[in-house]
């Protein structure tokens, strides 16, 4: 005897599974959704918010569904395959029309590339970022969504929107008076913060996050915290339900229609990260939540014959570690999204040479890490190396510019541990254990190529993604600049993640697959805990998100076109 029903059980309370929720709950159907912690939102709710969505009609901007599949054909790699990119480019425009029919507006950044901008393709404006809501529509389901990480708050308290963070992090022209609004914003709303010091605006992941929960709101969507799937139910090869735990209590829930898995990746199952992955990595790299994404639903559906693809693959990202300076004894994981892309800056591995082009997209960044550490057996970590012109002008992580965090600022313990100093480029090499001749002489190479405005070695600053991201203000390149002014910096970058991008192999319905190759009745598949549509590939920002919604709607409408 199960011990609740639903029409559909969706795992996973990211932006993919409510998605779903609310798109079946419009269909006529009754969902569920539950979710593996304390709080909803998932990996989502931590991330930049971004879809990539080409053709999606929010800007004037040309694009068409052909150019887009003439872009992917390129620059896909790995496991993928036409019918899934297709069906993805086609039901794209349409999800996104659902979601701004809940409320939910999206802005286009003008010129933002695509990752691969060279390719034959390209194109600029693709992805779309959510605008901010105003969190006190929510009630106390506010409190219940999971925070965004610091890298995306002011002070680790101010909540920033996308211009925000690149006028703040860029200091742009007018950063000064962003700053002033958003603490202006802040404490002149005295009612809301007598109940919490937490901002209410939300805006990034927490904003397109915040949009579907109060959709699911509107609609009597039931949401169940603490609950974690452990066993797929299924009987003469159809999926029938599911058993979870429930704060330590076994149950079983029956689907009427069909199971949805939304749960994520397996990035924080370090079995499963040294099963699967290519070479050693650690949890505590990622930048995913670390009480979620470990892998249960995966191998759930392993269990019952699921085949998998792209396994090895996932969303690089470099990060860096620092001691939280909020809770004693903890680290915390950085981004390193754009912080290696700024001029009088370069990254070494531990033989003290480039490998790569320090403008790539972090994917890539961080494909390249890979490659060089399977070569070389010297990355995994690498140097992010810049001089005082860097740390005048840009962020390094969470270490603002010194005009803004001074050195003498930050905390003593930090210093030649997790961020190194020195006056010359040997005693820098020698502190963090590196041959000080190999740095000085690529050090002087690279100098060499700063104030000639071309990097002759890998490129830096020649392609559209290097010049978007780049400094304006500097030449003759606004990705390259010399690391001649002492003092000299370091930090250590690790070879961090988005999440794993490999996982239950599924059909362009998103159903799941056995090995043979035959759906699995009534079991769904979408987000990261499937396999990419993309293979082992990134194209643009918001290249996570927009496959998991997108495929959620399609599953969604393939699950109420069979219900019976």
């Amino acid at each position: 005897m199960m011990d609740e029903s639903a029409d559909v059980v969706i795992c996973g309370s990211g932006a993919a599974g409510l998605t779903a929720a609310a798109q079946l709950s419009d269909l006529g159907l009754r969902p569920l959704v539950i979710e593996k912690t304390a709080h909803y939102g998932g990996t989502s709710a931590t991330s930049g918010g971004g879809l990539w969505i080409p053709n999606h009609g929010v800007s004037s901007q040309s694009d068409s569904k052909k150019a887009a599949l003439e872009y992917l054909k390129h620059v896909c790699k790995g496991e993928f395959r036409f019918d899934k990119l297709e069906a993805y480019l086609g039901a794209g425009p349409r999800m996104l029309s659902y979601l701004q029919s809940l409320g939910i507006e999206f802005m286009s950044v003008p010129g933002f590339p695509d990752y691969f901008s060279d390719a034959p393709g390209a194109s600029t404006g693709r992805s779309l970022f959510p605008l901010e809501m105003d969190g006190a529509e929510l009630g106390d389901d506010f409190f219940r969504m999971r925070e965004l990480p610091s890298v995306f708050k002011l002070f680790n308290r101010y909540a920033l929107n996308l211009e925000q963070s690149f006028a703040l992090s860029e200091r742009k022209f007018g950063w000064q008076m962003v700053a002033a609004r958003i603490l202006l914003k802040y404490w002149t709303d005295i009612g809301w913060r007598k109940k919490t010091s937490i901002d209410r605006r939300l805006t990034q992941g927490r904003a397109l996050i915040g949009g579907l929960r109060k959709a699911m709101l509107d609609r009597n969507i039931a949401l169940r915290l603490n609950t974690r799937v452990t066993k797929l139910l299924a009987q003469d090869g159809k999926v029938e339900g599911l058993e979870v735990n429930a704060l330590g209590r076994v149950r079983q829930i029956k689907a009427r229609e069909a199971i949805i898995l939304a749960t994520g990746g397996f990035e924080q199952s370090q079995s499963l990260r040294d099963a699967f992955l290519p070479i050693q990595t650690d949890c505590s790299w990622s930048l995913t939540p670390r009480s979620a994404n470990s892998g249960e639903a995966l191998t759930a559906g392993m269990d019952i014959g699921a085949d998998t693809e792209s396994m090895e693959c996932a969303w690089w990202a470099p990060t860096m570690q620092l001691p939280s300076r909020s809770t004693p004894n903890m680290h915390e994981v950085h981004p390193m999204f754009f912080d290696y892309y700024h001029p009088h800056s370069l990254c070494v591995n531990r033989l003290g040479y480039r490998f790569a082009n320090e403008g790539l997209p972090y994917d890539q960044f961080g494909q390249a890490m890979l490659s060089d550490q399977e070569t070389t057996g010297a990355n995994v970590p690498c140097w992010l190396i810049f001089d005082q012109s860097f740390r005048r002008k840009y962020a390094c992580g969470p270490i603002l510019p010194n005009t803004i965090m001074a050195d003498d600022s930050l905390p003593l313990d930090w210093w030649d541990s997790y961020l190194f100093r020195a006056e010359t480029v040997g005693e820098l090499a020698k502190k963090i254990g590196i041959d000080a001749e190999a740095l000085s002489s690529t050090l002087a190479r690279f100098n060499k190529f700063a104030n000639a405005g071309e990097d002759i070695d890998f490129g830096r600053g020649k392609g559209g993604f290097d010049v978007y991201f780049g400094d304006p203000n500097n030449a003759p390149n606004p990705s390259l600049g010399a690391v001649e002014t002492p003092p000299f910096y370091a930090v250590q970058i690790d070879l961090g993640d988005l999440g794993t991008k490999g996982g239950l192999k599924t059909d362009a319905n998103a159903r799941v697959l056995n090995k043979e190759g035959k759906a699995i009745e009534s079991l769904y598949a979408i987000g990261n805990c499937a396999g990419s549509p993309f293979g082992d590939c990134y194209p643009g920002g918001g290249g996570t998100l927009g496959p998991a919604m997108v495929f959620a709607y399609i599953a969604a409408h393939d699950v109420f076109s069979r219900k019976r």
